[in-house]
């Protein structure tokens, strides 16, 4: 088996090889991946303080199984859908819709998904998705960053020290819990795979 081949994300087990057949599946799987980070945005978790979406755990597992391309595409994607409006963000139709909701106070978080699944995906694309510890460093990483580039963004907004007790403090447990889980669910998939 070629190194090509045992490195490739879970999804390209199952992925065609006949070119039209090939696009209409990642066409699907992009849009089944928005599907779960709408409902992912939308499932709240009691935490403290704060409601935690369930949203960058949805990023994590789809950025590891699709890989870097397909993995930014889905969130550009969902980022697209929620740029025309569609209610797909944790705080929408609520708090507002479209590029005024991307522009307010989640906008930097939502810009650090896709820089998270560019991450995420890249380190799956180079087999480490099949590695508990190396998959957690990179989601670790993933998560600082996306965290740093929503403190930045919010910070602009409200201040530095508010910026950083309301946007980062409150969530940094449940992101960490939901880093070990991604990292530790998706080296799960692949030992069941190797066993059948």
């Amino acid at each position: 088996m070629t190194t090509a081949t045992t490195t490739r994300p879970l999804v390209f087990l199952a992925m065609p090889q006949d070119g039209a057949a090939r696009l209409a599946t990642q066409f699907l799987l992009a849009i089944a991946g928005t599907l779960l980070l709408t409902l992912a945005a939308k499932t709240r978790v009691v935490l403290g303080p704060v409601d935690i979406s369930m949203q960058t755990l949805a990023v994590f597992l789809i950025a590891a199984a699709f890989g870097m391309r397909l993995g930014v595409a889905t969130l550009l994607l969902y980022m697209a859908e929620g740029a025309m409006g569609f209610p797909v963000f944790q705080g929408t139709p609520e708090k507002g819709i479209g590029i005024a909701y991307m522009l307010g106070s989640t906008g930097g978080y939502l810009a650090g998904f896709v820089v998270m699944a560019a991450i995420v995906g890249w380190a799956a694309d180079r087999g480490w998705d099949r590695h508990p510890i190396k998959l957690f460093n990179a989601m670790l990483v993933a998560e600082v960053i996306m965290m740093a580039m929503g403190f930045a963004w919010l910070a602009l907004l409200i201040g530095p020290e508010k910026s950083w007790q309301f946007g980062v403090v409150p969530f940094i447990v449940g992101d960490l819990i939901k880093v070990a889980l991604a990292a530790s669910l998706v080296p799960a998939v692949w030992s069941m795979l190797k066993r059948a």
